[in-house]
C-alpha cells in the first residue's frame, strides 16, 4: 500500500501534537440548501437521471449535524423515487472554517416510486439507508456551495448513486 497525504489546517508552530486543535463552536449552524444533479441506479445497464434535493442542516455539537430533506431521484428506465429523508453527520471545518468535510448515515423513505421495469421493487412507502460523503465551500458568510455523492441502500435491488451539486445559505 502506498498513499499520499495532506494536513489539513496545520498548526501554527511545529511539532508532534498529542491531539488535534479543535474549533471553539458548532461547524453549522442552520443551512437550508438547493441540489441538482445526477441518480445513476446500480444495475448492468447503470440508467442515468437528472434529479435533485432540497435540505435544511442543523448543528448539534461542535461536530455533529443532523440534517432534513426531500430527494427527488429523477426518472430512468427502471425508477422513479422520491421522499423524505434524514442524516446524522460527522463534519469537520477547515482553512478558517472555509472548507468542510463531512460524512453522513441516516434513513429515505421512499413516498412515492413509479417502477418502470419487468421486474419493479416494493415501491413507495419503503425504508432505505442512506449515507453521503460532502464538501463545502463558504464563499461568504451566509453562502456557501456543496458537492454531495450520496448511496441510497436499498433491500429490492434499486440501490443508486445520487451526485449533487448546489448552494447553500447559512444563519
Amino acid at each position: 500500500m502506498f498513499g499520499v497525504g495532506y494536513q489539513l489546517d496545520a498548526p501554527a508552530t511545529p511539532g508532534p501534537r498529542d491531539w488535534a486543535a479543535s474549533s471553539t463552536s458548532k461547524v453549522t449552524n442552520n443551512e437550508v440548501a438547493v441540489y441538482l444533479g445526477k441518480t445513476i441506479v446500480n444495475s448492468t445497464s447503470s440508467p442515468s437521471a437528472l434529479g435533485g434535493a432540497i435540505e435544511y442542516r442543523r448543528g448539534l455539537a461542535k461536530y455533529l449535524d443532523v440534517t432534513v430533506g426531500y430527494l427527488h431521484e429523477g426518472s430512468s428506465r427502471q425508477a422513479r423515487r422520491d421522499g423524505v429523508t434524514t442524516q446524522l453527520w460527522a463534519t469537520r471545518a477547515f482553512f478558517n472554517d472555509k472548507v468542510t468535510l463531512g460524512v453522513g448515515a441516516g434513513a429515505y423513505y421512499a413516498i412515492n416510486e413509479n417502477e418502470n421495469s419487468e421486474s419493479p421493487g416494493p415501491g413507495a412507502g419503503k425504508f432505505s439507508g442512506l449515507v453521503t460523503i460532502a464538501a463545502s465551500y463558504r464563499f461568504t458568510d451566509h453562502w456557501d456551495t456543496r458537492l454531495e455523492w450520496n448511496r441510497v441502500v436499498t433491500r429490492y435491488d434499486r440501490d443508486t448513486d445520487v451526485i449533487f451539486a448546489g448552494v447553500g445559505y447559512r444563519w
